[in-house]
């Protein structure tokens, strides 16, 4: 229960407990303080009983502490009915994440063109790089008409 406590938090705790209710009434409070402790156990225990009885026998060994989000979700990825290991193995998302950002940009994912596009930015990140250039490719910018709106940069925002 007190796993992080060391010896000198409890001296400091027994000192300030004799200073506050003195050295006559401290074995009475001791003593109050534990029953109440125990009472609540008892309360806590016999609720838990309650519980698992009403919801009968295929919930005998219901454990209440699985109801701790991180503890339910760690039995249930250790368990594994669904498959969703197998779904998370075969799901690459640095290989997503770059298809979705050629389509916005307007090049093809397979990078049919090898020039200059293999050695920088997303062909070193779909090959398993660890390393990413963020670097724009330099690029001739497109003479706009006067009525016609500039492209939309999805990064620029």
């Amino acid at each position: 229960m007190f796993n992080d406590i060391g010896a000198l938090e409890i001296v400091t705790l027994v000192v300030l407990a004799v200073l506050i209710f003195g050295p006559d009434k401290l074995p009475k409070v001791i003593q109050d303080v534990s029953r109440t402790i125990r009472k609540i156990r008892e309360f806590s225990d016999s609720a838990k009983a309650d519980i698992r009885d009403e919801l009968g026998p295929e919930f005998k060994d219901f454990e209440f502490e699985d109801l701790n989000p991180k503890k339910f979700i760690r039995k249930q990825l250790d368990n594994d009915e669904l498959g969703l290991k197998e779904i998370r193995n075969g799901f690459d998302l640095k290989k997503e994440m770059n298809e979705v950002a050629d389509a916005v940009h307007g090049r093809d994912s397979d990078s049919s063109d090898t020039g200059s596009d293999s050695g920088s930015g997303v062909g070193a990140a779909s090959s398993g790089g660890a390393r990413v250039d963020m670097q724009k490719k330099t690029a001739e910018p497109k003479k706009l008409d006067a009525g016609d709106r500039p492209p939309f940069d999805a990064d620029a925002t």
